[in-house]
């Protein structure tokens, strides 16, 4: 990536943030374009000790104009911003289809117009799946999404692979499923509920484990999925396709949240009934199947959940305050 120019969307957000931070380490030339619209987790604390070595555009992903003077000339562009919170895309429907289904369309038809040759990475996500058939989810696992973002965030990864294979723009699709790490958003759970689970630890505050806390995830901490959106950038044979990351090892939600609060003196969990707002979109039991990437890049998580999530909560214990 030495000397390449990349675009990241979102890239004052989570993911974004900490691949901007990877780029510029590898002496990348990165600009980062984020709205800041406070519910969608872009922060600029995520990059302020080296503002001076991004260029950072304060744009919408929906405006146009931005769009077509931005993708051009570059390399890369990681396609990260997007609308997360899986309850808001059932308040707001259509924000979260401007936002995750029409805005891709105005990306892509930038890049088609204005650099047809750059190479794009998109963030998908496991929701596009729905409740399992079986576990673990491959990627030829049928798409019932329970909720709108998983319907538009599936529209927006097959904009990308039709505009790969109409019109040899290189795209590639990373269907996400629990990321977590240093500058996630943990104000709420709108990005992932590991995130409020942590500003309750360090609040003091018990974590909230919904229903008999029995359903499994898999979880994948940022630098190992940095790893995994510069490798599908990278290795031609990734363009065209759609693939899922994942973890060896799930852990059910209670055993989660056991393993969270033997990190800070005290902590504790309760559980809870499921709220209905919640429990008419859950998925239950989630473990995805990750060996198509893995055997076509050598991918393997590196960070195992005790490890990143002491990362993460030793993070936020000295940052707190500009994360709330």
């Amino acid at each position: 990536m030495e000397e390449k120019k990349v675009l990241i969307t979102g890239g004052l957000g989570f993911i974004g943030s900490n691949l901007a931070r990877r780029l510029v380490h590898d002496g990348a030339k990165v600009t980062v374009v984020d709205s800041l619209i406070p519910e969608y987790g872009g922060n600029p604390r995520n990059l302020h000790d080296i503002k001076d070595q991004v260029a950072i555009n304060f744009s919408d992903v929906r405006d146009p104009f931005s769009m077509n003077q931005l993708v051009q000339g570059q390399d890369y562009l990681f396609n990260l911003a997007g609308q997360t919170s899986h309850l808001d895309s059932m308040e707001n429907p259509f924000t979260d289809l401007d936002i995750n289904a029409k805005a891709q369309l105005s990306i892509l038809e930038a890049c088609r117009k204005h650099n047809p040759e750059i190479r794009i990475v998109f963030a998908s996500t496991r929701q596009i799946y729905g409740k399992p058939q079986y576990l673990p989810v491959d990627e030829k696992h049928p798409s019932h999404p329970v909720d709108i973002n998983g319907v538009n965030k599936m529209a927006g990864e097959w904009y990308h692979i039709v505009y790969n294979d109409v019109y040899g723009i290189p795209a590639s699709v990373l269907r996400l499923t629990n990321t977590y790490g240093p500058r996630m958003r943990i104000k709420d759970a709108r990005q992932t509920f590991l995130g409020v689970w942590i500003r309750n630890l360090l609040e003091g505050k018990p974590i909230h484990v919904f229903g008999d806390g029995r359903q499994r995830r898999d979880y994948n901490y940022v630098d190992d999925v940095v790893d995994a959106f510069l490798l599908a950038a990278t290795r031609p044979e990734a363009e065209g396709k759609i693939f899922n990351l994942g973890a060896p090892e799930p852990l059910t939600l209670e055993d989660t949240a056991k393993l969270m609060c033997e990190l800070i003196e005290g902590a504790n969990y309760e559980k809870i009934p499921f709220p209905e707002d919640r429990k008419a979109i859950d998925v239950g039991d989630f473990v995805c199947n990750y060996k198509a990437f893995q055997s076509a890049f050598g991918w393997e998580p590196k960070v195992d959940f005790r490890q990143g999530i002491s990362k993460s909560v030793e993070y936020f214990r000295n940052d707190l305050s500009h994360y709330i």
